[in-house]
């Protein structure tokens, strides 16, 4: 398929949706072509389906809760995400479906064959081309989650669920390293930066889609 698909995943806390958006701005500047979107949403159906899943206090069963991320999914691939790449654009996608094995998965305790079934039916087994994975210990990260105010629903969770949901990222990431690019979450801001935009930059040239990196 033609374009760039780039994933950011981590656990909560983790800066990811920073970086997203960071590098969001950063092709912008540079005359790149790219689309920031975000699971669950990016789609009018998919915001109502996420007002529903973060909203503290509601009761939602694993399976629910994993069937509504994925119809989420599946509305975001065919109205956004396939169109913009056969358009040749850029699509940068905070949270994928990297998210739904670790936290639906490993966090709540689904079976991973169940979830791939019916994410590759969803997704017609779209893959991003790169994810980055931005990683950190769980109890940093809900920290900072408190910094910013009240917890959703899932970051309501115990901690016990986010440590599983960090370590089932990092094993996506040891099983798939041709995909996976890990950043060490707790490093500056500028440096996170700095990293991503050298391996999208890269890639870009690589595939051909009018970027060339310069040459120190």
């Amino acid at each position: 398929m033609p374009g760039l698909f780039i994933s950011f995943e981590g656990p909560e806390g983790a800066g990811k949706s920073t970086l997203a958006a960071q590098l969001h701005a950063t092709l912008a500047e540079k005359g790149v072509a790219a689309l920031l979107t975000r699971e669950p949403g990016g789609t009018r159906l998919g915001d109502l389906i996420r007002a529903a899943l973060l909203e503290p206090g509601l009761e939602v069963t694993p399976m629910a809760e994993f069937l509504l991320f994925s119809a989420s999914r599946a509305q975001l691939v065919h109205s956004v995400i396939r169109p913009a790449l056969h358009a040749d654009r850029v699509v940068i996608c905070d949270r994928y479906a990297d998210s739904s094995l670790a936290y639906q998965g490993a966090g709540r305790g689904l079976p991973s064959e169940f979830l791939n079934e019916v994410t590759w039916e969803a997704t017609g087994g779209l893959l991003p081309h790169i994810t980055f994975l931005a990683d950190i210990d769980p109890e940093v990260g809900l920290r900072r989650a408190d910094n910013k105010g009240g917890r959703d629903r899932i970051e309501q969770a115990d901690l016990g669920f986010h440590r599983r949901v960090r370590q089932a990222f990092l094993l996506a990431a040891r099983g798939a390293p041709e995909r996976f690019v890990v950043l060490d979450a707790t490093q500056p801001p500028a440096a996170l930066n700095a990293k991503v935009e050298a391996v999208v930059i890269t890639t870009l040239a690589a595939l051909g889609l009018g970027i060339t990196p310069q040459v120190e």
